[in-house]
């Protein structure tokens, strides 16, 4: 059994815009497709994934246009309810939805426009199916990360249990080579964490993630993998041949959806090898926290 085939991977672009996201589409996911299977179209993962323990992925025809990425970017820095939080690397963290509270509690707070009407993040999110399962069966809380410079990157890390296992992430401005990790037993090529486990080095999946495009991570992924992006101002990738698939130079890790790519510079890196230097990049970062709190009922109490 290959190494990708035990983890639940799904990554996807997000829908056009329009004036409302249907919440189902019929679609077929990847590997039905490629066997032209009759497909169910279940999320996270389709009966004929599931049976044989493969990664399920579905893909939407476009991603995100330019116009809703620079209304995202220009518009999380509106003066809307919202709380910053410091991180190595990164100038600020800005926090929309409301802050967790002790015992991972959401102090709920409303959403601001520019994630619920146009371009409509949560509408997009929810018409792909894959928070069906959380409480509210949408993000609820989400994390603005500002302005990743080129050479700036983000430890190995796991997102925790306050949220619900599913997380979506959305990349603007800018590429960035997403990597997901394991934990292991010490030796010469292991990444020391804080409380005493073990990261191997070497990533178990690769992602090469465009503008504009986002990201799912559900399942086995979420819940024992860890992910994160090294610190490099540039990614230099190795070409498919023919008989070895694309891999990011220095990592033998096959780029997990090289065939999904959609912008014409990085499919040309893909397919005949080349560098792309990365840019000014801004993501977000949504999931469902599943325990609640209105704060005016909140401070009404007793």
């Amino acid at each position: 059994m290959s190494a990708q085939s035990q983890y639940n991977y799904n990554a996807m672009q997000m829908p056009p815009d329009g004036p409302r996201v249907p919440r189902r589409t019929p679609m077929a996911c990847q590997f039905c497709r490629g066997r032209k299977l009759k497909c169910d179209g279940v999320r996270p993962s389709c009966a004929n994934c599931n049976r044989r323990g493969f990664p399920c992925v579905y893909v939407p025809v476009k991603p995100l246009a330019r116009a809703g990425e620079n209304w995202l970017i220009g518009g999380s820095s509106c003066g809307v309810r919202s709380y910053f939080i410091a991180t190595r690397n990164i100038r600020l963290h800005k926090i929309t939805g409301g802050q967790l509270a002790a015992k991972n509690v959401l102090m709920i707070q409303p959403m601001p426009s520019f994630v619920t009407t146009f371009p409509g993040i949560i509408p997009r999110l929810e018409a792909t199916g894959m928070f069906r399962s959380s409480a509210h069966q949408a993000p609820n809380h989400i994390i603005m990360n500002e302005k990743y410079l080129p050479g700036q990157g983000i430890m190995p890390h796991q997102d925790g249990p306050a949220y619900h296992p599913v997380v979506a992430t959305i990349s603007l401005g800018s590429h960035t080579a997403f990597h997901y990790y394991r934990y292991k037993a010490q030796d010469a090529n292991s990444i020391d964490v804080e409380d005493g486990r073990i990261i191997d080095s070497t990533p178990v999946l690769s992602v090469l993630l465009e503008p504009r495009s986002v990201i799912i991570t559900t399942g086995n992924f979420y819940t024992s993998y860890l992910h994160g992006i090294q610190e490099l101002t540039e990614d230099t990738i190795v070409a498919n041949d023919g008989i070895n698939q694309p891999k990011f130079e220095g990592l033998d890790t096959t780029i997990a959806n090289w065939k999904m790519l959609a912008g014409s510079e990085t499919r040309s890196a893909v397919m005949t090898g080349g560098t792309l230097k990365r840019g000014v990049r801004y993501s977000l970062t949504c999931r469902d926290v599943e325990n609640v709190a209105n704060i005016k009922s909140f401070l009404n109490r007793g």
